[in-house]
């Protein structure tokens, strides 16, 4: 069966502009978690999927690489002083994750053993509840900046999920879609589609994988400047995710929060667009349900 969106991770150096930056696009986010590998986080929770806005909590508390196992902490860093922000990596739902690991192996993916980790989290009441989560990394030597794993929330929904959270300004909905740009969508897919478990379909100047509701693009640098002319100008050589879509409830109403936070954007054929300097590195493409 083909994987769902979960999440998907934007990191960037300064959490509190990350947050600011949010606020301004009319999403309502978690009160701060801290992580036990020297990251944090605030999170901007929709139905059944979510945004995570990631940075370094305290760098004296990621731990050294060590064979076999996926360093979170220290990708997180590593991608701050290599890229300064952006859309870092694509997580998916998972029931399972020694299930995911071994389909991973089975099918010779780069893959690590299980990474379970627990936080504490802020309900919208200010109790504070333990949730914990267990993880499944697939990675790709050709694609170093492209990193997917699956995440299997290790604790019952309710502490995590709340409809409080859940309600935001610009009315955003779900995450739909990954954007990936590739000089080669083909080769890429491939591996997307073995880690997704799902078909691929070709588009206008890329490869579509996954259903349209959870679905990953990947699109040749041409074709994603013809899409999202605000990424004509970024590094194109190695894939990597560089935009998401979200459906947004009423897009005259996400117009309005976005005039309101100061927020410049584009208007298209298919919803509006915000670009990656308002997004913490990263294209939002807002589409009406």
């Amino acid at each position: 069966m083909a994987r769902k969106l979960d999440h998907i991770v934007l990191c960037a150096p300064d959490l509190d502009v990350m947050r600011q930056a949010y606020d301004r696009l009319g999403f309502t986010l978690t009160p701060r978690a801290v992580h036990p590998f020297g990251t944090r986080n605030h999170l901007a929770q929709l139905q059944g999927n979510f945004i995570e806005l990631l940075s370094i909590d305290d760098v004296a508390r990621i731990p050294p690489d060590a064979a076999g196992q996926f360093n979170f902490g220290g990708r997180a860093r590593d991608y701050i002083a290599d890229r300064h922000q952006g859309l870092m990596m694509v997580v998916l739902a998972s029931a399972d994750a020694d299930a995911d690991i071994a389909e991973f192996r089975a099918k010779k993916l780069e893959t690590y053993e299980r990474l379970d980790f627990g936080r504490d989290a802020m309900l919208p009441d200010g109790r504070t509840v333990r949730v914990g989560f267990s993880l499944a990394f697939a990675t790709h030597t050709e694609m170093p900046e492209a990193t997917f794993f699956c995440c299997q929330q290790r604790h019952p929904p309710e502490l995590f999920w709340k409809p409080d959270y859940q309600r935001h300004a610009n009315g955003a909905h779900r995450l739909v879609e990954i954007v990936m740009v590739a000089s080669e969508p083909a080769s890429a897919a491939t591996h997307v589609a073995r880690v997704l478990d799902a078909p691929e379909a070709a588009i206008e100047g890329g490869v579509a994988v996954g259903a349209t509701s959870d679905r990953v693009s990947v699109l040749t640098p041409a074709a994603l400047a013809a899409r999202f002319p605000e990424l004509a100008s970024i590094d194109t050589s190695t894939p990597r995710f560089v935009a998401y879509r979200v459906v947004v409830d009423d897009l005259r109403r996400a117009r309005s929060v976005l005039d309101e936070g100061g927020v410049s954007s584009r208007s298209t054929a298919n919803g509006i667009v915000i670009p990656p300097e308002h997004a913490c590195g990263a294209v939002v493409e807002l589409v009406a349900a």
